[in-house]
């Protein structure tokens, strides 16, 4: 980020619990994109363990759990790595999130009470403006309309949005059912009705945490829990579909190009198709 050129903007899109497969068939929308030569696709293999604090950890810090410490979604205590949101606020940027809990828990601060911590403005925080849910059944429509509002009132330079809804129809019904695959269409429309409001001023990724296995569950090594997909709107990255398998450890150090930020010592270099440099 400089003082002379335009701010570098982007948006984070998490959608927990969307295995690649499942992306490949029912994103329509952004299917469409990639197809006209406005977005480029990447398959990503997550982190283990394949849940999900220790992989908001992973794609939030760039660092492994070995590294990083928070190994489980029991692990509830603030980071101890120098996160996105940190190297953006170091750069002069204004950071939001509207998010599950634990990215709160991770990032501000740790216990999450309901009361004090739903909606935080505070500009000394590594998130400084945010909504966060704690109620897996919280619609993914509320979700977004809550992202809506940060971006609208508050410009941030980095949005992490991340919505569950994938998630919680995943371990409901496991992921071969109708149920998770319809979630996954009504995701698809809510993209469609946000990223042409948003991809005018903002690059857009759009990955998952994890996969889910027929049982419902995740956290292991099969590929339906491990592999997930990545989008990227961005003049940085040409449109197209790659088929080279990422590592999740490369996508911090990828924002962090795409935002023009520092990277910090531990993320690793990675070899990005279609990045431009």
């Amino acid at each position: 980020m400089t003082d002379t050129a335009p701010r570098a903007k982007l948006i984070f899109l998490l959608i927990d619990g969307l295995r690649l497969d499942v992306a490949q068939v029912a994103l329509g929308y952004l299917g469409h994109l990639v197809e006209v030569g406005q977005a480029s696709f990447h398959p990503v293999q997550a982190e283990l363990p394949s849940v999900s604090r220790p992989v908001y950890e992973v794609l939030m810090t760039g660092t492994p759990s070995s590294v990083n410490g928070i190994t489980s979604n029991q692990v509830v205590r603030p980071s101890r790595q120098t996160s996105l949101f940190h190297l953006v606020r170091q750069q002069g940027g204004t950071t939001a999130a509207a998010a599950y809990y634990f990215f709160s828990e991770l990032y501000n601060q740790a216990p999450f009470q309901p009361l004090h911590h739903r909606e935080q403005h505070d500009l000394d925080q590594p998130i400084q403006h945010s909504r966060f849910y704690w109620d897996d059944s919280y619609p993914d429509s509320h979700l977004f309309a809550d992202a809506a509002a940060l971006q609208r009132h508050h410009n941030p330079d980095f949005l992490l949005i991340h919505p569950g809804g994938v998630d919680t129809a995943g371990h409901q019904y496991g992921g071969e059912s109708k149920q998770y695959r319809n979630q996954a269409i009504a995701m698809d429309d809510l993209l469609a009705q946000y990223l042409p409001l948003w991809m005018e001023d903002y690059q857009i990724v759009i990955t998952a945490d994890h996969g889910m296995n027929g049982d419902g569950q995740h956290g292991g090594t099969s590929t339906a829990e491990r592999a997930v997909p990545l989008f990227c709107i961005s003049p940085r990255l040409r449109p197209g579909v790659y088929p080279e398998v990422l590592p999740q450890l490369a996508i911090a150090p990828l924002v962090c190009q795409l935002l023009n930020l520092p990277p910090t010592p531990k993320m690793g270099e990675f070899a990005i198709p279609g990045l431009e440099t």
